[in-house]
C-alpha cells in the first residue's frame, strides 16, 4: 500500500457495533467484486464510502442490502445483532436496512403519498405520514402530484422520505446526487444535512467525494473490491496525496 494512505486493520470479529460488516465476499457473475471488505459502523455513524469508479462501491451497499446481485458468496453481517448474511432482501428490509438506489425507484402512476404509503404496507411501519410531511414540507404541497412528474430533487427528496417511511435503522444512499442540477445538488444537501441531525444512522456513497465529505464523520475508501482507508472524513480531506491517488482529486 501507498504511503499516502494509513495502513488499513479490519475490525475484530467479536468488536461491539451498531453494525459490523466481517469479510464480505460478493460476485456479479464470474466477477469477484467485493473482496473481503470488513468495517464497523457505530450508532448515528454518517460513512462516506469512496473510491473511483469499478472500486465496488455500489455492489458493497447492494451486498449489504442482500440484493440478489451481487451475489453473496461469504462473509457475515451483523445489524444490532442480527445476521443479516442469513436474510433475503425483503427481510433486511424488514429489519430496518432502507436502500435508496440510484435511480429512486418511483412508481410510475402513483402520487406522492401513495408511493409513501406503499412503503407501509407491510409491517414494520416507520415515521407516519404527518412527521414526514412536517419534515418535508414541499412532499407535502406535492402529495396529490403523480410523483414521476417531480423534479429530480424532489424525487430524490421522496426516495429519502419512503425510506423514512419504513422501519428504519440504517439508510443506504447510492450516488444521491447522480445526475442532478448544481442548485437541486444543494437542496438535496440541506436534506440530507436533516438525516444527519436526526441521527440516522447512513452510509453514502457518492462520487461528488467533497460533498460526501463534508456530510460524514468517517470516511470508508475502497480500492479493487478492498478497503484500503478506514478513518475520520476529516483525514481524507486534509490528505491531499489520499484523495488524488483513490479518489483522482
Amino acid at each position: 500500500m501507498n504511503a499516502t494512505a494509513t495502513a488499513y486493520q479490519a475490525p475484530a470479529a467479536g468488536s461491539d457495533a451498531f453494525f459490523r460488516v466481517q469479510d464480505i465476499h460478493a460476485y456479479y457473475g464470474e466477477s469477484y467484486i467485493v473482496q473481503g471488505v470488513s468495517f464497523d459502523v457505530q450508532e448515528q455513524d454518517i460513512v462516506a464510502l469512496l473510491g473511483r469508479n469499478g472500486a465496488g462501491k455500489t455492489s458493497t451497499l447492494r451486498t449489504i442490502a442482500r440484493t440478489e446481485t451481487p451475489a453473496l458468496h461469504r462473509g457475515e453481517m451483523w445489524l444490532h445483532g442480527e445476521p443479516l448474511h442469513a436474510m433475503k432482501s425483503f427481510e433486511a428490509a424488514r429489519s430496518g436496512i432502507q436502500l435508496v438506489p440510484e435511480d429512486r425507484r418511483i412508481i410510475p402512476g402513483l402520487t406522492v403519498e401513495e408511493n409513501l404509503l406503499l412503503s407501509q404496507v407491510e409491517e414494520p411501519i416507520g415515521w407516519p405520514l404527518e412527521r414526514i410531511y412536517g419534515h418535508f414540507p414541499r412532499l407535502a404541497e406535492r402529495r396529490r402530484q403523480e410523483a414521476i412528474t417531480m423534479s429530480g430533487g424532489e424525487q430524490q427528496m421522496l426516495a429519502v422520505a419512503r425510506a423514512l417511511a419504513r422501519d428504519l435503522k440504517l439508510l443506504l444512499l447510492d450516488e444521491p446526487y447522480e445526475g442532478l442540477a448544481p442548485t437541486i445538488v444543494k437542496e438535496i444537501e440541506n436534506i440530507l444535512q436533516s438525516v444527519k441531525e436526526l441521527g440516522i444512522t447512513t452510509i453514502i456513497v457518492e462520487q461528488n467525494a467533497i460533498a460526501a465529505l463534508n456530510l460524514a464523520n468517517r470516511a470508508l475508501i475502497l480500492d479493487m473490491g478492498q478497503i484500503v482507508f478506514d478513518g475520520s472524513a476529516q483525514e481524507v480531506l486534509d490528505n491531499d496525496d489520499l484523495r488524488h491517488e483513490y479518489l483522482a482529486i
